[in-house]
């Protein structure tokens, strides 16, 4: 018999690093409060990093989406890999030229194209697409802000192609500079 729903179960572990963080920052204001000077330095320094992991563990979380999509992402080296039913593939970031969210079918994808011109596709409700969070903040000049502006916007209508509707449907998020296709 649990003790725990499971729905709270599941609230708990989907927030479980930002809860961490918070316990972390509480350990680090009752060590600055327990007296003299070096215990009110080492107690703030671990409420800034706690404060600091927090962010960090928030923006993942909301990043995250709820797995409806068939395939496996990972994160692995400096290199994205997609195991998918039927479609897959692999793009190193330091060979990665640009960031889309666009909406295939009323499914939403990201499309990391390559310096070479291929692209590879990975739906952003995948097992694993969480992993991708650590792997965009290693492009230069990516505002994560703006990645999560665009997966904040709701889900297109369902449509036949590639775009349901229209271009404002594939937002560019991110552009390597100075570099594109090598022909």
């Amino acid at each position: 018999m649990a003790v725990i729903r499971p729905e709270a179960l599941a609230a708990l572990r989907r927030w479980r690093e930002v809860i961490l963080a918070v316990i972390l920052a509480g350990a680090g204001l009752w060590l600055a409060l327990g007296g003299g000077p070096v215990l009110l330095g080492a107690g703030l320094a671990l409420v800034g990093l706690a404060a600091a992991w927090a962010l960090s563990a928030w923006r993942r979380l909301r990043f995250a989406q709820d797995i409806a999509a068939p395939g496996l992402v990972e994160v692995i080296e400096g290199e994205v890999r997609y195991y998918g039913q039927s479609i897959g593939g692999a793009v190193s970031l330091s060979d990665f030229v640009e960031l889309r969210l666009v909406n295939l079918r009323s499914r939403r994808l990201w499309r990391l194209k390559q310096r070479d011109g291929q692209a590879l596709l990975i739906p952003v409700d995948a097992a694993g697409a969480a992993a991708l969070y650590d792997g965009f903040t290693s492009l230069p000049g990516l505002d994560m802000a703006a990645v999560l502006a665009a997966l904040a916007q709701s889900a297109p209508a369902e449509g036949p192609g590639l775009v349901a509707g229209g271009a404002s449907e594939m937002v560019v998020i991110w552009h390597r500079k100075g570099k594109g296709l090598v022909a």
